[in-house]
């Protein structure tokens, strides 16, 4: 399996992000993937998909998001929505005008999970960044969310000045992400694995949440989304009308009807690899 090279990209306000690189082999790539993981994984969930999107002639560079994965300076921390969507978008400005290897190949940012809150504000914000978008199940609209009394007590934490306490992020079940045991056991053991994070974390994700309301009138970039039809954390039903919603006239649905949450721990990894590769071989 081709393995990845570690390499880092410093954010505006000098936070030194990690990131996973896996580089095609040829010298003019067919175009290069931007991905953003969960709320809990982070880039190394993904080396085999990432390494079957290379060896189909594509550089992938898999970000780990501040607080999470190979990032351990302020685990599990956010100091607001808008820094989150700056690392994103400062890393595809760097990735879109300084690697040299692509040319005009296309950019496309793939999230999975929770990533897809950010994938898809940056894609309505700053479509210039990209040619297309790939949301695998996003947790856009999730089944798992704050009750009235939690979001209560959320703000009232924030103007206690908590923001630094810190919180057990409620998909502690490893079943919730796939029905393979293997895999439950590797998301248990993973040392890596994001547990908790911090109220500052939370009130960033309650401002994306807000932000993503308007966000579909905005996305006009070719989208494709990816389901998992047994997902236990996606609410599949409002995330397929959020989708709908999209202004882009380039759409495309794809639904994996026995698959649990994280397809890349399914059964059916590979032709669910074959599906995307498919809509990402169709910008060349």
């Amino acid at each position: 399996m081709h393995q990845p090279a570690i390499e880092f990209f410093t954010a505006s306000d000098g936070y030194r992000l990690h990131y996973r690189r896996w580089r095609a082999a040829q010298d003019k790539p067919r175009g290069t993937i931007v991905a953003l993981h969960g709320i809990q994984s982070h880039s190394g969930w993904y080396t085999a998909t990432s390494c079957q999107l290379c060896e189909a002639g594509y550089d992938v560079l898999f970000l780990d998001r501040r607080g999470s994965g190979l990032n351990e300076r302020s685990r599990g921390d956010a100091p607001h929505a808008d820094r989150l969507l700056n690392d994103v978008a400062q890393f595809l400005q760097w990735v879109r005008f300084t690697n040299d290897r692509g040319g005009q190949a296309p950019v496309i940012l793939l999230s999975v999970s929770w990533g897809g809150k950010l994938a898809a504000l940056t894609a309505a914000r700053r479509p210039e960044l990209i040619n297309g978008l790939a949301l695998l199940y996003p947790g856009i609209r999730a089944r798992i969310r704050a009750t009235a009394t939690q979001n209560l007590k959320l703000s009232l934490a924030d103007v206690a000045g908590a923001q630094k306490k810190r919180v057990p992020i409620p998909l502690q079940d490893p079943s919730l992400f796939t029905t393979d045991a293997d895999w439950q056991t590797y998301i248990s053991s993973d040392p890596l694995t994001l547990r908790e994070v911090t109220v500052g974390f939370l009130l960033a994700n309650r401002q994306l949440d807000r932000q993503l309301l308007d966000a579909p009138d905005c996305i006009v970039c070719p989208t494709l989304l990816m389901l998992a039809g047994q997902d236990r954390i996606i609410d599949n039903r409002a995330t397929r009308g959020y989708f709908l919603r999209f202004a882009s006239g380039k759409r495309k649905l794809i639904e994996y009807i026995d698959a649990a949450h994280t397809l890349e721990f399914e059964p059916n990894r590979d032709e669910t690899v074959r599906d995307l590769l498919s809509w990402i071989d169709s910008f060349g």
